[in-house]
């Protein structure tokens, strides 16, 4: 049997993510966990199983020294809890894993997981439930998406909406000055809970921005009422799948939020997009929205807490 070894050397890390994983999603990409890598500069420790020159198994992580164990790479934490989602392990089997984790003492808080195809669901811990948007379940049409709900919360929600075009709610696009506006909203309204309280995680998503913006991928949504910034969203277009990765929204518009977000809902059937994804947080408006439910698994053996008080307040979305 090979032995684990850990790679610690940038070079060789990315080498080793490049091999195990396709580039199916945008925190597939080695070159958006390396914006967060050089903000956050965790130590690297990259777990591999190889035999006979192949890759069997792979585990990449940074070390939390706040929470004395390790996280999954690149280790961005918010109030001591990794943010980045759709983290995968590289391996196939059940041994193969324990032996991965063999390596990562004195302990680990791998969040945000997808499934890991050899064990049951039921065996595996939930760590948080995303929400997403399917157009294609409604044939692309808004109209089919409000059919589902009761006709008196449909017409409620009609109503809510329409409230903004009747105050003349406009929308403006590609604004990467609005940045700036994404990110005093958000702190206005979350205070020392907002993720751009820390400086890190701001300069790793102004970084993110230009990288998105680069590619033709960067997506930028602002609501104007009355000519005054009401809400602004940063989200990104990558292989058919919206994600909606950060937002700010002014308290003096209440339900604006909602606006927004039915605002990327309409604009996703029209160019027929294949999902719409509002990342983990269980906020009202998402259940109410009828979103789909898709919980990320969890590994744990730290035994410790990994500041799970009040982590949503921070939250892009109300």
């Amino acid at each position: 049997m090979s032995p684990v070894r850990v790679a610690k050397r940038l070079d060789e890390c990315e080498r080793l993510w490049r091999e195990a994983f396709q580039e199916n999603r945008l925190t597939d990409l080695w070159d958006v966990r390396l914006i967060f890598h050089r903000a956050f500069d965790r130590p690297l420790h990259f777990v591999a199983v190889e035999e006979e020159g192949k890759l069997k198994g792979f585990l990449p992580l940074s070390w939390l020294e706040e929470a004395h164990c390790y996280g999954y790479f690149p280790g961005e934490t918010w109030h001591g809890r990794t943010w980045l989602e759709q983290n995968q392990i590289f391996c196939e089997d059940a041994e193969t894993l324990e032996r991965l984790l063999s390596a990562c003492q004195p302990g680990y808080h791998i969040r945000y997981l997808r499934s890991l195809d050899f064990f049951p669901l039921s065996e595996q811990e939930v760590d948080e439930v995303g929400y997403l948007f399917l157009p294609k379940r409604y044939g692309f049409e808004m109209e089919s998406y409000f059919a589902e709900f009761s006709s008196k919360t449909a017409k409620r929600l009609r109503r809510e909406l329409e409230a903004f075009e009747r105050r003349g709610a406009t929308i403006r696009y590609g604004g990467l000055s609005d940045f700036d506006h994404l990110v005093r909203l958000n702190r206005e309204r979350f205070g020392t809970y907002s993720y751009f309280h820390d400086a890190r995680f701001e300069d790793a998503f102004r970084s993110l921005m230009g990288f998105l913006e680069d590619r033709g991928w960067l997506r930028m949504t602002t609501v104007l009422v009355a000519d005054e910034i009401a809400a602004v969203d940063m989200g990104c277009v990558y292989r058919g799948v919206y994600t909606l990765l950060a937002g700010g929204t002014h308290e003096g518009f209440p339900g604006v939020a909602k606006f927004i977000n039915m605002t990327h809902m309409k604009w996703a059937c029209q160019e027929k997009i294949k999902e719409v994804d509002f990342l983990c947080g269980d906020f009202s408006w998402k259940t109410l929205f009828h979103l789909t439910p898709r919980p990320l698994y969890l590994l744990s053996h730290s035994g410790i807490s990994m500041g799970t008080e009040n982590w949503a307040q921070g939250s892009q979305k109300e």
